[in-house]
């Protein structure tokens, strides 16, 4: 099916007219320029229920956005000239997009200005002409930046949305999704899929997003399909808690994610080996699951436990679609902590102190199912919970999880803890005139 309309008409609409006040006041100050000329590109974080760690392996995820993520007032530059000041970061930024820029060589060195021109970096390598700059003021929400909510992909989109604005370039969403890789995998040097991306640009309101990341082909399916026509926009009966564990590092600084990726691929290459299908590309997606399960005993034991996650997340995910068409939020829920367990026990990507937060989501009063957010290395937990019993639940798990790691959560923002959240929107530019730009 095909998703319907513009994004921003959910009943949390974000971002807020206050939040999109501060951003234009800030770039009206640095640019001297009237705010009725300051554009916005607004750049939701994300979820991903199920399939999470199947992405860079051609499988099928789903995610939905939330109603947090990355704000970036602008307004064209004279010339070729960027100009950018942050509200989570020191200094300035300022380089000229008719620059070459070339891929970033240590991991060491990457930076908040490593997006910006990363964002450049990806439109150059794919032939669009950039002659204009920007001047700009970026925020993300404090404490949320490297949660495991695809804050990076938000921040590089953003980027792309807004350069691609003031030089008037018109590009898809498919192939923004695969601009936004390039500045993961070909300039910061990071085995991401596409899931992150797809999930910024494609998910609407009340619906779920299924990328098949092997077509990069999504599709969506409303919440309980058969009510569709009689139920109000906004009365989805859940919300989506997260629960931060105080670990934060800079992903492509740990390679413990890039680990994972080739783990994967050798297991694809030693099944595809077996079956006689050596000319495949080594991705697991490329492996029949009849296939599978007649020669995964040719597997050692750690790649054994890499391809039974993707597998089963496969058939979770499938099993997901049919229980958020029905509306069967018990049954979407117990999927999704079974995921968030087989990333555990076969992803093998916990820490002690995720899974502690892990299971402690599990105990509060009306969460349905839990996992891990993001790569599963640091971060969050999410969870989804009954509408009403979202607040009981979040002050369960901020006061269970300080009394397990009370040095963790002192490094927390206080009203970051956990956070009640409701679905977003996609990504997309807000103009002056407050119409919107997808």
């Amino acid at each position: 099916m095909v998703a319907p309309g513009v994004g921003g008409g959910g009943p949390s609409r974000w971002p807020a007219e206050e939040e999109l006040d501060i951003v234009r006041r800030k770039v009206v100050e640095i640019s001297g320029r009237d705010e009725h000329e300051v554009r916005v590109a607004a750049c939701p974080y994300r979820i991903c229920p199920l399939g999470a760690h199947i992405d860079h392996q051609g499988g099928i995820v789903t995610a939905m956005t939330i109603n947090y993520g990355v704000l970036l007032g602008f307004v064209p530059s004279n010339d070729s000239e960027v100009l950018l000041q942050s509200g989570q970061f020191e200094g300035v930024i300022r380089f000229r997009v008719d620059e070459l820029q070339k891929p970033i060589d240590n991991p060491e060195n990457i930076n908040w200005e490593s997006y910006a021109r990363g964002a450049v970096y990806a439109l150059q390598n794919s032939g669009y002409d950039l002659k204009k700059g920007i001047i700009g003021y970026i925020s993300g929400v404090k404490g949320l930046d490297s949660s495991g909510l695809s804050s990076s992909a938000a921040v590089g989109i953003a980027y792309l949305l807004t350069l691609e604005n003031v030089n008037d370039l018109v590009v898809s969403s498919v192939d923004n999704i695969q601009l936004d890789k390039s500045i993961e995998n070909k300039y910061l040097g990071l085995e991401n899929g596409i899931l992150d991306p797809s999930a910024i640009l494609l998910s609407w309101y009340g619906y779920l997003t299924f990328m098949d990341c092997k077509t990069a082909s999504p599709s969506y399916v409303y919440f309980s399909e058969l009510s569709k026509n009689q139920q109000p926009q906004g009365q989805l009966p859940f919300k989506i808690l997260l629960a931060f564990s105080g670990l934060q590092h800079n992903l492509p600084k740990k390679r413990g994610y890039n680990t994972r990726v080739f783990e994967c691929k050798e297991a694809a290459r030693a099944l595809l080996h077996a079956s006689g299908c050596e000319e495949a590309s080594n991705i697991l997606r490329n492996v029949d699951s009849v296939a599978y399960e007649a020669q995964k005993c040719v597997l050692e034991e750690n790649l054994s436990r890499r391809a039974e996650h993707y597998f089963s997340e496969m058939k979770r995910v499938a099993k997901g679609r049919d229980a958020w068409a029905r509306g069967n939020l018990q049954e979407l829920g117990q999927l999704i902590t079974a995921s968030g367990r087989s990333s555990i026990l076969n992803y093998e990507c916990g820490s002690k102190e995720m899974i502690q937060l892990y299971e402690i989501l599990l105990k509060a009063p009306g969460v349905l199912g839990a996992r891990f957010s993001g790569a599963g290395f640091r971060g969050c937990c999410l969870a989804i919970v009954e509408s009403d019993r979202a607040e009981a639940a979040a002050a369960y798990v901020a006061a269970e999880y300080e009394k397990a790691q009370p040095e963790l959560v002192s490094r927390i923002p206080a009203g970051r803890r956990v956070l009640v959240c409701e679905p977003g929107d996609s990504a997309r530019v807000i103009l002056p005139d407050g119409h919107v730009h997808s």
